[in-house]
């Protein structure tokens, strides 16, 4: 279990967190689903509900872009409260702030995640640390957070993507460029096309090598320490 140490989360609702690990409880659209969960997370419903537009705005498009990225949709993703089986975290290493998206990371592997509404009470000690300053760090993390979940394993396709649309564009400009002087509309040195097209060709080179080289060090990383880029859940019928 976590839950923040400012009392905004009521102690109460642990037990009912729990419980909902190991049922079928109703989540928060209403729906009941069967079966076992690996991680319930508490949604604050009525939060912001006497904040208006200043506070509940932000906190809903905070999620719906959260939820977006990380493919998990929740309605509150900032809720400490939240209850986990200890078996999702075996191998899980947390780096910087991305204990932020502990639930949309654990999803990608294979976590079954739901949440209920928990109780929000109001702060009374201490004063809140998030605020506009948090939201180029925020973005940050979740640029980081879609290149691990999309590239990780493939980091050629989104190095090799820009540097092949990057060379393309080089080579029309250098066409252009070309056929502009065949018709004798411009000269080389009355067009920036020329300089476009050797601008956007070595920047095409340049992207494709460090897909290599990041493919390189992508196997480098699994090699090295034994890792499998996948996680075997459980074995059945297993023959020793």
């Amino acid at each position: 279990m976590t839950i923040d140490g400012d009392l905004e989360n009521d102690p109460a609702d642990i037990p009912r967190v729990i419980l909902a690990l190991g049922s079928g409880l109703p989540t928060a659209t209403g729906k009941m689903q069967a079966g076992e969960y690996d991680i319930v997370s508490g949604w604050r419903k009525g939060r912001w509900k006497e904040n208006g537009l200043s506070r509940r705005l932000p906190s809903r498009v905070a999620n719906w872009l959260i939820s977006r990225i990380a493919g998990l949709t929740l309605h509150d993703h900032g809720c400490t409260l939240k209850a986990y089986r200890r078996e999702v975290f075996h191998g899980v290493e947390l780096y910087g702030d991305m204990h932020r998206f502990v639930a949309g990371y654990l999803s990608w592997r294979g976590a079954r995640v739901t949440e209920i509404p928990v109780a929000h009470r109001p702060r009374r000690h201490g004063s809140s640390h998030y605020g506009l300053s948090r939201i180029f760090p925020v973005l940050l993390d979740l640029v980081v957070m879609k290149f691990l979940n999309t590239y990780m394993n493939h980091p050629m396709r989104f190095f090799g993507g820009i540097g092949f649309i990057s060379f393309l564009l080089g080579f029309l400009a250098g066409v252009a460029s070309v056929v502009l002087k065949l018709l004798d509309a411009k000269d080389f040195v009355e067009t920036p096309l020329p300089i476009f097209s050797a601008l956007l060709l070595i920047v095409g080179v340049q992207m494709i090598v460090m897909g290599i080289l990041a493919e390189m060090l992508m196997r480098t990383y699994y090699e090295s320490q034994g890792k499998k880029p996948y996680i075997v859940a459980e074995k059945i019928n297993l023959i020793s």
